[in-house]
């Protein structure tokens, strides 16, 4: 007969060991947040050291757990290979996988992008999620466990309607993000199919967007496309999912995008 367990002791993570790429601000914090109030001791990554170090000393203190600093910029696929390494060497294993980091690096309309910022957003965004995932995977297999939550978009997954930003300065979602995301959120499924024989489940993350000082017209018009009525808020919307996908509670859950968008992709 299959084992019982209580509800809530399976969205425990103590003794497990979680790697969050860009965890030092925003979702990557909340992230990290998270899973250390759930019990796992944390690695967070910045591509400045004293940033990762000032956000593992709040979450320190935050969660009472360990919490280490590393830097690393996951363009670097070297980088990559020795952060990892030296964090399995400080820990002892690594558990979890946060495929979080990424970044965008200008800003400009379809017709006037420049094919080298269209590669570096490949890079930052689709790239290095399969970099980090590929050598955290070599752990992992080799201990037939591992769980590796990739983060994606709603921008991955559907157009966007960009009359929100009109009397904004703002440009919006890039052509060149919008294809990395989802090629993340396409990278997860078959990750998830390769994986799940070596008892190593993945899954994606998209959000919807978050209200962080946002002009106010965007703002209300943004808004009004969620059932919801509201963007995300930090501090609290995205950390029930990771804990959730991280945890035994999701034992059976491989080669999911989970949304975390108010509504907006219901329409």
């Amino acid at each position: 007969m299959a084992e019982r367990r209580h509800v809530m002791d399976m969205y425990r993570l103590d003794g497990r060991v979680a790697l969050v790429t860009g965890g030092t601000r925003n979702l990557g914090f909340d992230m990290a947040e998270a899973l250390g109030e759930a019990g796992a001791s944390l690695a967070i990554t910045s591509r400045e050291l004293d940033k990762a170090q000032i956000a593992a000393k709040r979450l320190c203190k935050a969660t009472g757990l360990t919490a280490k600093a590393y830097a690393l910029d996951v363009t670097d696929e070297q980088g990559i290979v020795e952060v990892i390494a030296k964090v399995i060497r400080d820990f002892g294993t690594l558990d979890i996988l946060i495929n979080n980091a990424g970044n965008v690096q200008n800003s400009a309309p379809f017709e006037q992008r420049a094919l080298e910022d269209w590669n570096y957003t490949f890079a930052a965004n689709s790239t290095g999620t399969f970099l980090c995932a590929k050598e955290a995977a070599k752990h992992m297999m080799a201990r037939e466990t591992g769980t590796i939550i990739n983060i994606a978009s709603i921008s991955g997954m559907i157009g966007k309607e960009r009359s929100v930003y009109e009397g904004t300065e703002m440009v919006g979602v890039t052509i060149d993000y919008s294809a990395a995301k989802g090629a993340v959120i396409n990278m997860t499924r078959d990750m998830a199919c390769y994986l799940g024989p070596h008892g190593i489940r993945v899954n994606s993350i998209s959000t919807s967007g978050f209200e962080r000082g946002q002009p106010e017209s965007f703002l209300k018009r943004y808004k009004a496309q969620h059932p919801l009525g509201r963007l995300g808020e930090d501090g609290k919307d995205i950390k029930g999912a990771v804990v959730y996908l991280a945890s035994d509670a999701a034992a059976w859950v491989t080669g999911h995008n989970l949304v975390l968008d108010g509504g907006f992709s219901a329409w």
